[in-house]
């Protein structure tokens, strides 16, 4: 496997405050990876310097060899990185389909003439991207609330329909902030499921932040902690739970 996100002694300062200190890890293409660490441990900051929302203050972040610390964040996409955030970021009052056609756009090429007299190629791509969006649903197994108001969901639906979403984007690399959080148990079952699924059927590489250490640990390749801005572990999950300095990070003993 090869590296598909390089992260090279990236540090983040607030003013006086060191959100991240000089953290290098690589993702490997085809894993699912986690990023953990308790409170405070920089895991936002650093999911949002790969989301190119926030700029380092020293080192680089490798995307394909493409440098994300020199990247607009509505590039993204584009690149193939899609994105769930831990608070869901849904539009309550559209249907599943109209929400999952949001992250259609960056493919479409359609001028604004064309798209106003609905003709032609923005006619094809209008066919092709809700052709997609079936696919998705499909998967997702959301057919029957196509045409839903995504307010009117459970939480755990919502939260299957902002995956949808990403996967819309046609991803590399999907990122994945918190999803499981505030799920019940057959909830996050079934998103653990999907993204397996994701990650094995549809070759698409997973970073994820979450607090649900079983979660983690069941489903992860790889996992990256850090604590207090500085990484103290990255290895397999196995190595993750029997190291000393996560365990004093977690309980507070060694």
């Amino acid at each position: 496997m090869s590296a598909l996100l390089q992260v090279r002694n990236v540090s983040k300062r607030f003013g006086g405050l060191v959100a991240v200190n000089d953290v290098s890890f690589d993702i490997q293409r085809g894993n699912i990876h986690a990023l953990i660490g308790p409170n405070g441990a920089g895991k936002t900051t650093m999911f949002n310097m790969i989301s190119a929302l926030v700029q380092p203050s020293e080192g680089e972040l490798l995307f394909e060899e493409h440098p994300l610390h020199k990247t607009r964040p509505d590039r993204l996409a584009g690149l193939g990185i899609g994105r769930t955030f831990q608070n869901l970021a849904v539009f309550g009052h559209a249907t599943v389909v109209q929400n999952l056609l949001v992250g259609m756009h960056h493919r479409t090429r359609t001028g604004l003439l064309e798209a106003g007299i609905f003709f032609g190629r923005a006619r094809q791509e209008e066919i092709r991207a809700r052709e997609k969006v079936e696919e998705i649903i499909e998967f997702l197994e959301i057919e029957d609330l196509r045409d839903t108001p995504v307010g009117a969901l459970s939480y755990g639906l919502q939260k299957r329909v902002e995956l949808g979403r990403a996967l819309a984007v046609g991803p590399k690399l999907m990122l994945l902030d918190e999803m499981v959080s505030g799920m019940n148990g057959e909830e996050t079952e079934d998103i653990g499921r999907f993204i397996l699924d994701i990650n094995e059927t549809l070759d698409i590489t997973i970073l994820m932040i979450e607090h649900d250490m079983h979660f983690v640990m069941d489903i992860s390749d790889r996992v990256t902690v850090l604590n207090y801005g500085q990484l103290i572990a990255d290895g397999t999950p196995a190595e993750v739970s029997a190291s000393d300095a996560v365990i004093k990070a977690y309980l507070g003993r060694a």
